[in-house]
């Protein structure tokens, strides 16, 4: 659960003023096995590596940093004190022209770069609540990360659907994690966009699954246990492997669904890894508009080119590879 210190600085927030987008950029990035990571360079040479998640933690508005890669920039860091705790912040680093990343649009005690003691992925990550209030294309085709101006228009291809975000009573976004809605055997599925979602594979569930690592990790999709186990009572030909991913604590399974509906796209078969019902039904529901059963990954999204535009609280699909249309959910 968030505390109140972090709801009322993010209303705060919501309140303050923000910079309009700049021309549209294209980040430096590296695309290793369906994940994004932003590299962006120093001007003294250092390169970066940062997972873009729009699961992902952070908050402020502003990406994060490990406090190891802070003191590999020799960065000097800040303690704020916040009414629920203390966070340390630091400037941003001096990046090469035409190398470096979009600013953050939220300044908090002057400061605009998160650091953190702990790092899953490398030097940091581009996390949920820096991707707030621009629009941003996910090419996984193209292998290109946007962050698109102001007079960014959706292809004629593209379908949409819309995001949920959870919101004061003012209507004020207070947390960037994105809620969309799939369909799974003719069901609606509340999920958590999660660009970051990862597998890390044991070996038979590489080779029943196919998923493509790098250093053994690679993308997913996450469903809780309770719907796993509900799909695989309704179908049990559906293919499950035991003890397929070592993600967490355990080894969970994995189930294969044979098709997955998203902004009007049929797409699959689709791999989830199982997860805690409490991870979603609790922890990540808590910062959310609904309720969600899971998170929906890059191992969907690669069949797209997939625009998030914040601001109106869309998400565009342009359909890739391996798609067609889905049949349309019968009227209530």
């Amino acid at each position: 659960m968030m505390g109140a210190g972090y709801l009322a600085l993010a209303m705060a927030l919501a309140l303050a003023p923000v910079a309009g987008n700049t021309a549209a950029q294209v980040l430096p990035t590296r695309y290793e096995a369906g994940h994004f990571f932003a590299t962006p360079t120093t001007r003294d040479g250092q390169t970066l590596r940062l997972l873009a998640d729009t699961g992902g933690g952070g908050n402020l508005g502003l990406y994060w940093l490990s406090a190891k890669a802070a003191q590999r920039l020799q960065l000097a860091t800040h303690t704020c004190v916040l009414p629920d705790g203390n966070v340390e912040v630091a400037a941003l680093p001096s990046y090469r022209p035409g190398q470096g990343l979009p600013p953050p649009l939220s300044v908090f005690c002057a400061q605009v770069v998160l650091i953190q003691n702990q790092t899953s992925f490398d030097d940091g990550q581009l996390g949920a609540a820096y991707f707030k209030g621009r629009i941003w294309t996910f090419d996984y085709p193209g292998q290109q990360l946007i962050m698109q101006d102001s007079s960014w228009k959706p292809h004629a291809d593209a379908h949409t659907t819309p995001m949920g975000f959870q919101k004061n009573d003012a209507g004020q976004v207070v947390a960037s994690f994105p809620r969309i809605t799939i369909r799974v055997d003719g069901q609606p599925l509340d999920m958590l966009l999660d660009t970051g979602a990862s597998a890390y594979p044991t070996p038979a569930g590489a080779r029943i699954s196919g998923v493509a690592t790098v250093h053994g990790e690679g993308v997913a999709s996450y469903i809780t246990r309770s719907t796993l186990e509900a799909w695989h009572r309704a179908h049990p030909q559906w293919r499950l492997v035991q003890q397929g991913d070592r993600l967490g604590h355990y080894e969970a399974r994995l189930i294969e669904v044979p098709q997955l509906d998203i902004a009007g796209w049929s797409v699959g078969p689709v791999w989830f890894t199982e997860r805690p019902d409490a991870a979603f039904h609790d922890m990540m529901s808590s910062m959310m508009d609904k309720r969600v059963e899971g998170a929906v990954g890059a191992n969907v999204f690669s069949h797209f080119v997939m625009t998030l535009d914040y601001p109106r609280a869309t998400a565009y699909f342009r359909c890739a590879s391996g798609c067609k249309l889905a049949t349309p959910p019968p009227a209530p």
